[in-house]
């Protein structure tokens, strides 16, 4: 079935709308704090980090270490849930529904917001790990690519650095489709990978080592003549892929069927760690044998660290809490120890 490719708009506190896997349409949300606090009270006198509390001035801690973070022996068990990690009530009442606390939170922000540093701390204190997922909606890639967007750029990597806590970047997720201001109708891969290394190129220029970049290619199944490898940045500027896809429509009857073709298709060029970084299950009879799909995926590939569900109502209900036997599976599976650990002490 041919997907539907809406097209995608956003206010900077506002959800952003999406073509996604098959016949799915949803649209994702995310705020980021508008001249966000970047303060310095994080991190910890190791380079490991601490807790999120006071700490002595930056310049006498060393950058932290998220080399424990790349490859955890346990897997991320993530959410992104409208509201957070700016507030973490709706994460501790995600917790409560599941039966487990994510540690990892997505949120999503556009590009010239503010580092959201009050969000990853509330993340931090609670044992997890925020993933902003930064859309370039205003900014040209050529323009990012030639230091035109720089003033913005090195002030938001020198917040980054001050806040010495981790952070996980996806800049430009689903840039293989025609929805996205930055995909294949708007920019070319040679744009894409330039900005792409530009941005890293400019983090590392700023000491801002405390990020885990992520690189997230929609599923290759509705555009399936887009190549990724010219996307890709480089295994020298990524740290994990991200992949983007949702059990949803009449064809994602497995795990293999939304995310093998593409993960087939990564391997010929990166070995890079995998995340499921967004999905979710369509609403329905459906889900609880798609909640078991999912788990069994990623608990039998070592290279799956490990997945961000999207539980969000947009054009279609994605909340876990819309079907009730989709729940009860997702809490029985999750209950295994498999899945989730406190990001602070991930060894």
């Amino acid at each position: 079935m041919t997907p539907l490719i809406p097209t995608r708009t956003t206010t900077r506190t506002g959800l952003r709308g999406t073509g996604l896997l098959l016949a799915a349409v949803l649209a994702l949300g995310g705020c980021s704090l508008p001249g966000g606090d970047s303060g310095a009270r994080s991190g910890g006198p190791g380079p490991r980090g601490g807790d999120g509390g006071p700490a002595a001035p930056s310049g006498t801690r060393p950058p932290y270490d998220v080399t424990p973070l790349l490859k955890p022996a346990r897997k991320y068990f993530g959410a992104a849930v409208d509201g957070a990690p700016t507030s973490m009530k709706p994460v501790e009442a995600y917790a409560r529904l599941t039966g487990k606390r994510p540690n990892l939170v997505e949120y999503y922000a556009a590009w010239g917001d503010g580092f959201d540093a009050t969000g990853v701390r509330n993340a931090w204190r609670a044992g997890a790990l925020t993933l902003m997922s930064w859309e370039p909606f205003d900014a040209p890639l050529a323009d990012i690519a030639a230091g035109e967007r720089d003033t913005y750029l090195k002030s938001y990597a020198a917040a980054v650095k001050k806040l010495n806590l981790p952070v996980v970047i996806d800049f430009a997720d689903e840039m293989n489709g025609p929805w996205e201001k930055w995909g294949t109708r708007h920019a070319t891969p040679r744009q894409y990978v330039a900005a792409w290394r530009h941005i890293h190129d400019t983090f590392a220029e700023a000491g801002a080592s405390n990020v885990i970049w992520a690189w997230a290619p929609n599923v290759v199944e509705p555009m399936p003549d887009v190549r990724l490898a010219p996307y890709y940045p480089g295994d020298d500027y990524v740290d994990w892929v991200g992949l983007v896809g949702y059990f949803s429509g009449p064809r994602a009857t497995s795990f293999d069927a939304v995310f093998g073709r593409t993960i087939r298709e990564i391997r010929r060029f990166s070995a890079k760690p995998l995340l499921l970084l967004e999905t979710a299950a369509d609403p329905g009879p459906r889900r609880a044998a798609a909640v078991r799909h999912l788990f069994a995926g990623v608990e039998g590939d070592d290279d799956l660290i490990g997945f961000v569900w999207f539980d969000y109502d947009k054009r279609a209900d994605w909340r876990l809490a819309a079907s009730p036997s989709g729940l009860r599976q997702f809490r029985r599976l999750a209950a295994d120890d498999r899945f989730g650990f406190d990001v602070r002490n991930p060894r």
